[in-house]
């Protein structure tokens, strides 16, 4: 619990997560917003937090469970490659859309039939990046059971992976962060009352 008070701190302090009035790429609105690719500029937070995530994954599912690790570009994508490297697993990572040129495959890396990936994201809201990527994999062979993000937005993906068989974990949610935050009085009760009410809503 004192690496997630410490980190969440730390995203709040560097303009990571930020409170105010945002316009997601999805076009909807959002009492904060979250940019983890920031995250690799601070190089000993980085580690911590894919060190951090190397023990949830130990714990949780274990490694012996895990064939390959992946990732669906880009934000997931520096964050699964670090992870693959610390497990010495094997990478691989689903493409949004196919390339018009060379082979045009969705899937870059090997997928064997049978094989157990590892998802790995940044952020969840939906799920639906996500979830594209484990119907990929699927067609490819695999087997994808978990998937992990660093911050989970609460705001249905948990629900949704399930659907497709495949549980959810996270460093921590946004209403952790905003709770720390509160705690710490970094953050007002209207900023916490407006977060809870997006989670809710």
């Amino acid at each position: 619990m004192e690496f997630v008070k410490e980190f969440a701190t730390f995203l709040h302090q560097n303009g990571i997560i930020k409170f105010g009035d945002y316009t997601l790429a999805s076009g909807k609105k959002s009492s904060y917003y979250v940019d983890l690719r920031l995250v690799p500029s601070y190089p000993h937070q980085f580690r911590r937090m894919i060190k951090h995530l190397q023990s949830l994954i130990s714990e949780q599912i274990g490694f012996d469970n895990v064939d390959s690790v992946a990732s669906v570009p880009t934000g997931g994508l520096v964050i699964s490659s670090s992870l693959a490297y610390e497990l010495v697993k094997p990478l691989v990572y689903v493409r949004s859309q196919a390339k018009d040129y060379g082979t045009g495959k969705l899937v870059e890396g090997i997928v064997k039939s049978g094989d157990r990936i590892l998802l790995v994201d940044d952020v969840a809201t939906t799920g639906g990046s996500v979830i594209n990527g484990i119907k990929e994999l699927k067609k490819a062979g695999a087997k994808i059971t978990d998937a992990y993000v660093i911050v989970n937005r609460l705001e249905g993906a948990e629900k949704n992976l399930l659907q497709e068989g495949v549980t959810l974990h996270q460093i921590l949610d946004i209403m952790q962060v905003a709770k720390i935050l509160h705690e710490q009085k970094l953050i007002d009760d209207s900023v916490l009352d407006k977060v809870k009410r997006q989670v809710q809503s």
